[in-house]
């Protein structure tokens, strides 16, 4: 079966396209795509006060994932305080996330998160989604950890980042789940909290086949 990769057009795609010298349709490389809208979604983090050295991080346990998100058939798990939003409609309200396809993406100024997917019929081994949602700013830390979680191949590995200096830490990860593939992302202010983070969100994930 056909697999279609990802397609998250930009302003600067579109106006790319409405100037453009041929009539012939461009297909948009759906990494370069991803961190523009990376980025687009990290600029809008808003700006906060430093915190002084006295004062500590919240703890690991502080985030509690009791908000559920539910469109495009499927269900995930994400702090109570933050909502997901469409990137894909923001980026083209004409292209916006659907079951095939998509990009979500939930900010406050102590995480940042985002769920990427595309159908991917057949395929067992979501290493390549996991390559895509990281951008050239995020450096794997440790080992990859491979496993199974219910019918659900996934791979996770935690992450440095330079994307925005108030979230250097984090975490990735990528599983399958019926035909589709989904990878996760999270930026945070301390380490401590992105593997509970994946392992929550993935106890409360569903897809309908898993």
């Amino acid at each position: 079966m056909k697999k279609y990769p990802l397609r998250f057009l930009t302003v600067g795609l579109i106006l790319l396209l409405l100037t453009a010298c041929s009539p012939k349709p461009v297909t948009p490389n759906p990494n370069e795509l991803i961190r523009q809208a990376v980025a687009a979604t990290l600029a809008a983090i808003p700006t906060v006060t430093p915190v002084p050295p006295s004062t500590p991080y919240p703890s690991p346990t502080a985030y509690n994932l009791s908000g559920l998100f539910c469109e495009y058939q499927f269900c995930i798990g994400h702090p109570a305080d933050m909502a997901f939003y469409d990137v894909s409609a923001q980026q083209n309200p004409l292209a916006p996330s659907s079951y095939g396809q998509g990009m979500i993406a939930a900010i406050n100024s102590t995480l940042f998160i985002q769920v990427i997917w595309q159908t991917a019929p057949g395929t067992a081994d979501p290493k390549f989604m996991l390559d895509l949602v990281l951008e050239e700013v995020d450096l794997p830390v440790g080992n990859l950890d491979v496993k199974l979680v219910r019918t659900m191949n996934v791979m996770y590995t935690a992450i440095t980042s330079t994307a925005t200096t108030i979230l250097p830490f984090g975490a990735a990860g990528a599983w399958t789940c019926g035909d589709r593939v989904f990878a996760w992302k999270v930026y945070s202010p301390q380490d401590q909290t992105t593997a509970p983070l994946f392992e929550e969100m993935l106890a409360r994930f569903t897809c309908g086949q898993n």
